[in-house]
Parts: C-alpha cells; structure tokens; sequence
C-alpha cells in the first residue's frame, strides 16, 4: 500500500465525528521481506500502543477519559499508521456512548478490521492513573560503554560473541535507540532491552549496532525486527527477546516487542520517565 495515500507528513483537518474510515493500514509483509521474514514468522510477540488523549462523552453529554493500551498481535497483516489511529481516536471525542464497555467493543471492532486481526484494548480510568508504573527497563545498562562508531545506518556486521563464548542468560539495555520516521523524517527515540539465552554477546559491538540505528528511516515495529534477525543471524542464540519502549509522539506511544517462542511477555504495564 502507497504511503503517499496516509495521512502522515499532511496536513489533514481533525475530524469533528466518529469516523472508522480514518485508520490507514500498512501491510507488514513487505518491510519483513526486505529481512528475510516470510509467512511463517520467527517470532512471537506484539506491539504495544499506548494512548494518553483518549476521550468520548456519556449518554448526558459529560466527557469521559481515560488511557488505552492497545495489543496489537504481532501476527496480524497490517499495522495501523500512527497518524491515522490518532485521528480515528479523536473522531471519537464527541460520540456519545452507553460506557467504558461500549468505548472498547467498538474500538476493537474498528482496529481489528484494519490490523485484520484480534486487537485488545485495555482502558485506565482517572482513579488509577496514580497506579501507572515508570522505571527503567531490566537489565544490565550497555551506555556507560566507552565506544568509538561513526556507523549511523544499520550494521550487522558489527554484531559479535565473544571469542570463546560460554553460554549464558542475560537482559541488556540501551537507552540510545534512536531511528527516523520513512514518512516526516522525524526523530524517534527509545530505549530497547535484549534478553537472550546463548554464546555470550560482545557488549561493545552491540551498542556500536544498536547505535547503528541513528540516522535510519523505518517504522518502529520494523526496526525491533531488524533487530531481532540481525542478533539471531549472528550469534544463534537459543533464545531471543527485543523489547523496545519508543517516546510518544502525538499523544501514542509504540512499544513492539518480538521474542522466540516461549520467551515471556515483558511487563506492559511500565513505561520509560521518556514516555
């Protein structure tokens, strides 16, 4: 599908009614071609969505708020373009609806039509706005490394064990992620975790390729995916998990995560003091 055709990178009127024809899909199977993804997946996962601006009004006209956390599986065809989501969830702001429930049959119905797949919505109320987590990802922190690069566009070559690798499990974690939108060109900023079970990883050379990232162009959900078959082509670690929590923009933040089969799924109730 053209993205020339999406609403992202123009300028494009908020809608004043609800309007499910708003949600732009983007077939995933052509990003994951260009790295060797076919139809039957190498992982399993999701990308997480989170929405800080989600309102509509009651059946007396009061408007109602609330955060979603959207779970998209990372199995369905499309992913929906950010622009569009956020301006689907704005035709929403004057609708009248019986309740939270409703908010959320008809939310789901409308992505999962879109991502042609199962999506889950999950709503925070105000009251437990207070119960929202913030800290770090888990894991051992690779940035107080002390490299030198001047590799700005991905590099698997620069991927490594360690000579003589044991084996062994452990949670890696950068704050330095950073890509550009293929659209805007707009900076997108995250922090990634690596957990794996395998011949040990040279900490080093996986900063310099995470670091690798900084001037490249592609969809976040894209880009831990890259990730992912670029660590495996590597170093072939018995298992795999790529976690990564982008800054919001526009009111959504995207936080895909894929994993080798039987990993278990990251807390999705944290976020980074970034987002």
């Amino acid at each position: 599908m053209n993205l020339d055709q999406a609403p992202l990178g123009h300028d494009i009127a908020y809608p004043g009614q609800y309007d499910p024809g708003l949600l732009f899909p983007v077939p995933r199977a052509d990003n994951r071609a260009a790295i060797g993804i076919g139809a039957s997946l190498p992982f399993q996962g999701c990308d997480i969505w989170n929405a800080y601006e989600l309102s509509w009004l009651n059946p007396r006209g009061k408007p109602q708020v609330a955060i979603g956390r959207f779970i998209v599986p990372a199995d369905t065809p499309c992913i929906v373009e950010s622009k569009s989501f956020k301006l689907y969830l704005n035709s929403l702001n004057q609708t009248r609806l019986p309740d939270a429930a409703a908010y959320i049959e008809r939310v789901e119905r409308d992505l999962g039509a879109v991502a042609g797949g199962p999506v889950r919505l999950q709503l925070i109320p105000p009251d437990a706005f207070n119960r929202e987590r913030i800290a770090n990802l888990a894991g051992t922190t690779l940035d107080d490394l002390d490299i030198e690069t001047d590799a700005y566009t991905p590099a698997p070559q620069l991927l490594r064990c360690e000579p003589g690798a044991r084996v062994v499990e452990e949670s890696l974690t950068s704050d330095l992620l950073k890509s550009n939108c293929p659209v805007t060109g707009q900076p997108d900023w995250g922090s990634v975790q690596i957990g794996y079970r395998g011949p040990k990883l040279d900490r080093a050379a996986l900063l310099a390729y995470i670091v690798s990232f900084r001037e490249h162009a592609e969809f976040h959900e894209h880009c831990v995916e890259r990730i992912f078959t670029d660590v495996m082509a590597a170093c072939r670690p018995q298992a795999l998990s790529v976690y990564a929590r982008y800054t919001r923009r526009g009111g959504l933040d995207i936080n895909p995560w894929r994993a080798t089969p039987g990993w278990p799924a990251p807390p999705m109730d944290l976020r980074t003091a970034r987002q």
